[in-house]
């Protein structure tokens, strides 16, 4: 290895232990000098040694053979030193905690790291460690406040994207619309996710705030699915107004993302829907900000014991899954000829679809009737969500959810006839 270049990556290993350093000096600045086991010059030469053993083995050995002898005695006589004197302190102070002692480790394998191996790798583990102990306060703050009902649910859901999804097959089922189990389970995932956002959002920001950058979010992913999850829980609660916002800020974000999605596929349809659908979706976004303002006039109620109920997830998803099962039938059997009609169905269930049902057809459509058809699949998708809401949520909900969905959809087909 040329010396410059050696120099520069025995600079980033002192470097890396230097900022650990920093922030455990900090952590200890206001004991006396000689009372502190590690501080910023231990840390710094933590890293330096790191760093200097991996020197050693590159000179002791031929390029690209890496025998690690020596980089195992110095970590090993280094690991010792270092458990020796934090024992000490630990029983003199009468605390235990093993963390210097492991971040004394870890810094001088970052050391090592950045002398023989990747040196954006050895960066960001340096501040990923730095960051990790920085937010000791917020962690600890975390764990206190954490229940055993959103540390299994949390459990439950990664299990269900890292364990079951994998695992499920995704063929196609040729009698059924062309789905697979892997869309259902993804479905029941998606929709997991939008409730368990939605709890967050609920504990940290609070009533107002929180039911909006949720709705938000997952109207990103799916609106349909915010509208039914929080239709479903308006049942369980004595207060509406802020899952009214929250349904509304996902439709209305999902009216953005439909324009945004139709100008991929046709820009002059784009820019002959715009004035109809940013118009609905100023209306929605007006009434998500109106129904959070309203929060404040309804009695508080207790936040969900827990941030999902799975029996309930699995009854939308099923009624998810019908109503695009149906549309796809009726596609099949319907055909290109009959685009609004297929449309119409599949608004049913999403609008994302048609949009890319539209992108896989063999020529190019007129763009009046490529606005057209995105206009009755935005239409249908407003009215089914209005009927979903009345039928899975409570009266209140359902009332003043459709009075701004159809406000929205009534003017935009105004503005649509006017300027056609």
């Amino acid at each position: 290895m040329d010396t410059v270049v050696l120099f520069e990556r025995l600079g980033l290993a002192i470097a890396i232990g230097a900022i650990v350093g920093v922030e455990r000096h900090w952590r200890e600045r206001d004991e006396k000098p000689g009372q502190r086991t590690a501080g910023l010059r231990t840390f710094t030469l933590c890293g330096m040694l790191g760093g200097l053993s991996g020197a050693i083995e590159l000179y002791l050995n031929s390029p690209g053979r890496h025998t690690g002898l020596v980089i195992a005695g110095f970590f090993g006589i280094f690991s010792a030193v270092l458990a020796l004197f934090e024992m000490r302190e630990a029983i003199s102070l009468r605390r235990y905690s093993v963390t210097s002692t492991i971040v004394g480790m870890t810094t001088f394998a970052l050391g090592v790291l950045a002398v023989i191996g990747s040196q954006p790798f050895a960066v960001a583990g340096g501040v990923t460690l730095v960051a990790l102990l920085a937010s000791r306060h917020a962690l600890h703050t975390f764990m206190r406040i954490l229940t055993w009902e959103e540390l299994r649910s949390g459990i439950i859901f990664l299990a269900m994207i890292f364990v079951i999804l994998p695992i499920i097959p995704g063929q196609r089922l040729k009698y059924f619309g062309g789905l697979s189990l892997s869309d259902i389970w993804t479905l029941v995932v998606l929709l997991t996710g939008i409730s368990f956002t939605g709890y967050l959002a609920l504990r940290i920001f609070g009533e107002k705030l929180g039911q909006i950058l949720a709705g938000g979010l997952g109207g990103v992913i799916s609106s349909t699915a915010v509208t039914l999850t929080n239709s479903r829980r308006s049942k369980q609660s004595s207060s509406c107004h802020d899952l009214v916002a929250g349904a509304l800020a996902a439709n209305s974000i999902s009216l953005m993302k439909t324009l945004i999605l139709t100008g991929f596929l046709s820009l002059p349809s784009a820019i002959r829907l715009a004035p109809v659908v940013v118009t609905a979706a100023l209306i929605l976004a007006i009434g998500s900000l109106f129904s959070a303002r309203s929060t404040h006039n309804e009695p508080k109620f207790p936040t969900a014991r827990s941030p999902f109920q799975l029996n309930e997830i699995f009854r939308l998803a099923l009624l998810i899954t019908a109503v695009t099962l149906a549309a796809r039938v009726a596609s099949v059997w319907l055909g290109h000829t009959g685009l609004i009609s297929v449309a119409a169905l599949s608004g049913l269930a999403d609008t994302d679809a048609v949009i890319v049902s539209l992108a896989a057809l063999p020529r190019q459509l007129e763009p009046d009737l490529a606005a057209l058809v995105v206009g009755v699949a935005v239409l249908t998708n407003t009215v089914a969500k209005c009927g979903f809401s009345v039928v899975l949520g409570s009266r209140r909900f359902s009332q003043y959810f459709s009075l701004y969905s159809l406000t929205a959809l009534f003017v935009g087909i105004f503005i649509y006839f006017i300027l056609s």
